[in-house]
Order: structure tokens, then sequence, then C-alpha cells
């Protein structure tokens, strides 16, 4: 009777055991905007399949790219409602609900992409993440980036003056819709699997866009003038829902934590390494190059800088630190 008991006794642990451990188990879902063979969405697929194996299979990740559950502004909403659980997000859609990130924005802030990758890995960039739980329902897991952005336009730009008036799909969001505003183009925001379309039939006249893109989207098929002026860097964040991330055990936030963030630095490695030859992989197309610097768009800079110095309180430092580690 006593053995009875006791096995009866160890049952029910084990059987409580296991629930306990089957209900901490997740099938976590998470969006972005980018196509398959974006490195974006290569990384998430990346981190899921670590996730599951570090997990030993207690928890998996369902990938959904290409504005599959909508737009940045949709998922951020299903973010904060707990019914997605991660994203991979611009700082774009971020700056439009905390406009102090605008500041990562900053003309010329830094000059190229090594000096990009830098400052996202600094103090001072990954500081600004404490915002984001009590001001937008996320928690931010770190940085990862796109490359340096260029104008891709169907005429040439060899002035800023060539700029006023044309249309140019732009990324919607503020600091940069200021940048071709001061310039006095027609900043068009269009998602980006409508971009291809939007310059085949002159529904745009130039893309503001990276190497990465341009090239494995085939935007160079329907656009032969690139302006390579690394006028801006393109930051991304790896997010999780800040109702969900209070569920999870504090051994799954640090597991969850330590995978992603892995992954993100990952995708800003790649882009330091593909950057020099993805630039020469066009200039061998026959396109025609035109080269800009900060003197190019010295009144834009000026025009940007009146604005979101008071929009972004952040910009001071950010500069201050920029100037520091590229005087390393």
């Amino acid at each position: 009777m006593t053995s009875l008991k006791a096995f009866l006794v160890t049952a029910v642990a084990t059987t409580l055991s296991m629930s306990a451990l089957t209900a901490q188990a997740r099938d976590f879902r998470l969006g972005l905007i980018t196509p398959p063979a974006h490195l974006w969405t290569q990384a998430a697929e990346s981190f899921a399949e670590e996730l599951n194996e570090r997990s030993e299979g207690q928890h998996s990740v369902s990938i959904f790219p290409s504005q599959q559950l909508g737009n940045e502004a949709q998922m951020v909403q299903q973010l904060q409602a707990g019914s997605l659980d991660m994203a991979f997000l611009t700082i774009a859609e971020i700056s439009n609900r905390l406009p102090d990130f605008g500041a990562l924005y900053a003309p010329y802030l830094v000059e190229n992409v090594d000096q990009a990758a830098a400052l996202l890995r600094s103090d001072t960039a990954t500081g600004m993440l404490d915002q984001l739980p009590s001001l937008a329902g996320l928690v931010g897991i770190g940085y990862g980036m796109a490359g340096m952005r260029q104008v891709l336009s169907r005429t040439p730009i060899e002035t800023a003056q060539d700029l006023r008036g044309k249309k140019i799909r732009i990324t919607p969001f503020d600091p940069i819709r200021d940048f071709y505003l001061a310039a006095d183009s027609a900043p068009t925001p269009l998602p980006l699997p409508a971009v291809y379309d939007a310059l085949a039939n002159g529904q745009v006249d130039a893309i503001d866009m990276d190497f990465d893109s341009i090239l494995i989207l085939k935007f160079h098929e329907q656009a032969d003038n690139l302006l390579i002026s690394n006028h801006m860097m393109f930051p991304m964040v790896g997010v999780v829902s800040a109702r969900v991330w209070r569920e999870l055990s504090a051994e799954d936030r640090e597991l969850v934590e330590a995978t992603m963030s892995s992954h993100l630095d990952g995708v800003i490695t790649a882009f330091q390494q593909q950057d020099a030859e993805q630039e020469a992989e066009l200039r061998g197309m026959g396109i025609n190059i035109v080269e800009a610097d900060d003197a190019f768009f010295r009144g834009v800079i000026e025009a940007w800088e009146s604005v979101w110095a008071a929009e972004a309180p952040s910009l001071a430092v950010l500069r201050e630190t920029a100037a520091r580690l590229n005087s390393q």
C-alpha cells in the first residue's frame, strides 16, 4: 500500500511537472516587412532555428515576412496587444511613435557602414532602447541595420537641385520625409513590394534605398542612375511584445535575448562585410554613378537639423558619440 501511494505521488508530481513544461512552451510569431531573400528575414529564420535548438524543442518561432501580418504600424499594434510576439522593425516605425529615435537618421551622422555599426553597438544607442517598454509597449532586444541610404533614379541627379520636384519613394517616416522636403522634392511613401512597379511605370522618379535591396530586388532594372551619397544609416530593431515578455520566465527571457541579439548583431556584421562588394557590383553594371558628400546636401542638412534638434533630444549626444568613435 505504501509503495502504491509512493507510486501515485510520483506519478502526480511527474504529470504536474510535464504540465508545467507544456504550459511554458511557446510557438512565437515574428513579423517583418522584408522578403524571404533579405538578410533580415534570413536572420529571423536562423534565430528561430537556434531558439528551437537551445530550448531543446520547447520553443518554436514562425516567421512571417513580406508584410504578411500587415505593415509595420499594424504589427506594432499587434505587439502592443500581445497578439504578435516578436518583430524585426525599422527604427523608422519606432520614430513615428517616439520622435527621439529620429536622431538615428540624422543626415551624415556617420559616413559609412562601419561607422554606423560602431554607433549602433555603442552604449549611447543601445541605451535609447530603454524607452521602449514604458512608451511603446515593446522590449528592445538589440539593433540590426540595412546598408547606408543611396538614391537610385530614372534620370541623373548631379546636384541637389536635380532633386527638386522629383517624386522619391521613401519609407514612411518623418525624419526621411523632412530630409527630402528640405530638398524641395516630393517624398512618396510606398511599401517595399510596390517599389519595382512604381519605378517601371513612372509613379516615382527615384527611390531612397540601400545597395542590398537595389540588387536583390533588381530595382536597377528600372532605373540606371545611382547617387552614392551614404546620407543616412538605416537601423532595425528586434523587439518582443512587452505583454509577452512579462509572461516569460527569467530563464526564457535570457534565452530569447541572447539568441535574438546574436542574430541581430550578425545582420550588422553581414552588411559591413558585403557593402564594398555590392557597391563594386553596381559600379560594374555600367549605370551612371554620381558621388555625393555632406557638402552636396549642406542646405538640406541645416534645414533638417533646425526641425529635429528639438524633436530628438538624443541627437546631440549621438553626434558626440559618433564623432568620438569615428576618431578612434
